[in-house]
């Protein structure tokens, strides 16, 4: 069935809202989290650190944050030295964006109202572009032309994906409860699709957080610190045990523009 960009965008829209108005983060983000996403070594058994690892030295930089929700990583890449603009779909979000934005009395951030599938940009404008969880609720075929339109030569694109190459681990997955505002036409990559997304850039890719992991986020008995919990033995295996990067759920990857 062909999904047009406009239903799409709708159902993004509608799932969007629900979540701003059941959120409950502190608009306040804790000085311990800035601290973690500051200087992340390459090392790290963490999905989200390892991104703000592969930023580097952004002060000064314009970094496109796309889709950037509530504003959580907005205030990080501020802290960072960022020039920031970071755009989101949905307006409810991007209110909710705006007070965390403000309450952090971050500099140099300037919100807007925008699709990612017409990105408000001019040709080779953006230095980095910084997206987490974001590239797979998209068309990707779109999304790709606009991310190489506004990068300059040399920018680079940063994304945290969820992966699922298990067909197995597929069919598992519907024994458990399914995680909240959750949108009709989004759906885990594979390595294969993240893959011929990259082909026009030089592309480097880490994954992270094997299916137990996973599980952990939606069973509501375990807690965060359950869930980073998870995260040694699976670095571990990761580690030990290459090919079980076939089952690992999460995937963080950087792509180069270099023409």
């Amino acid at each position: 069935m062909m999904i047009s960009l406009e239903e799409r965008e709708r159902a993004e829209i509608v799932r969007s809202a629900s979540e701003a108005s059941q959120s409950t983060t502190p608009l306040l983000v804790p000085a311990e989290m800035l601290a973690r996403f500051r200087n992340p070594p390459e090392t790290t058994i963490f999905p989200l650190e390892y991104a703000f690892h592969l930023l580097g030295d952004v002060k000064g930089k314009t970094v496109l944050e796309y889709g950037c929700g509530g504003g959580t990583y907005t205030v990080a890449l501020a802290d960072r030295g960022a020039k920031v603009f970071a755009f989101d779909i949905s307006p409810e979000l991007l209110t909710l964006a705006r007070k965390r934005v403000e309450a952090n009395q971050c500099d140099g951030v300037e919100l807007m109202l925008g699709s990612a599938h017409a990105l408000p940009f001019q040709d080779g404008s953006v230095d980095v572009i910084f997206g987490m969880a974001i590239l797979h609720h998209l068309d990707l075929e779109i999304a790709s032309r606009e991310l190489r339109r506004v990068l300059r030569k040399g920018g680079r694109a940063i994304f945290k994906e969820p992966l699922r190459n298990s067909r197995l681990y597929a069919w598992l997955r519907q024994f458990f409860p399914k995680r909240a505002n959750v949108s009709p036409f989004e759906g885990p990559f594979t390595d294969q699709q993240i893959e011929e997304f990259a082909q026009p850039y030089r592309y480097r890719g880490r994954t992270f957080q094997l299916p137990l992991s996973r599980i952990a986020h939606v069973l509501p008995v375990w807690s965060q610190g359950a869930v980073r919990v998870c995260a040694y033995p699976d670095a571990y295996l990761l580690q030990m045990f290459p090919s079980l990067a076939y089952y690992a759920t999460v995937k963080v990857f950087e792509v180069v523009k270099e023409d």
